[in-house]
């Protein structure tokens, strides 16, 4: 078993192939996430994928950036990488827990390192979910249906060929 998976069985998380069992449960159309991440490649494949899945992405550089943009509008999700210039993830994180408009936000931290991923471990200082780079389409939509599924983002309601004939 690799490191990875070890240590995300050691955090809970189940492989991406658990989002294939059942009903699927998207998040509601029109979310602001927030993308903060030093790479412009990443914030601009991130902001891609959630764009086409309906939800409104906003990117930032750095962590000062991103807890300004934060606290001017409350994003409904974040995805915060750990290794930043200047601030990094850890510090973000927690300034973050502190301001009262974003005390509640999710957050998923994001990063390469898996240095980072065992301090993640030992800290666990609030966030939501990890997720390591790289990451697939399916590593985003799978972290983002479990916020769904633990109440912490709204539900996309739509309705089945199913129910419009019971109507």
């Amino acid at each position: 078993m690799s490191y990875m998976r070890r240590m995300g069985s050691l955090l809970g998380l189940r492989a991406s192939t658990d989002r294939r069992r059942g009903r699927r449960r998207e998040a509601s159309r029109g979310l602001r996430i927030l993308v903060i991440d030093d790479s412009r490649t990443v914030v601009k494949i991130l902001s891609r994928m959630l764009s086409q899945n309906e939800f409104e992405p906003v990117g930032a550089g750095d962590a000062e950036e991103g807890l300004q943009l934060a606290r001017r509008r409350p994003p409904d999700l974040i995805f915060l990488d750990i290794i930043l210039p200047g601030m990094n993830g850890f510090a973000a994180l927690r300034r973050l827990r502190q301001h009262p408009a974003t005390a509640d936000v999710p957050v998923i931290m994001i990063s390469g390192d898996e240095q980072s991923m065992a301090k993640m471990v030992l800290d666990r200082l609030g966030s939501d979910d990890f997720m390591s780079k790289p990451f697939g389409r399916a590593d985003v939509f799978t972290r983002i249906e479990r916020l769904v599924r633990d109440g912490r983002l709204p539900q996309r309601l739509r309705s089945s060929a199913f129910d419009r004939q019971a109507i």
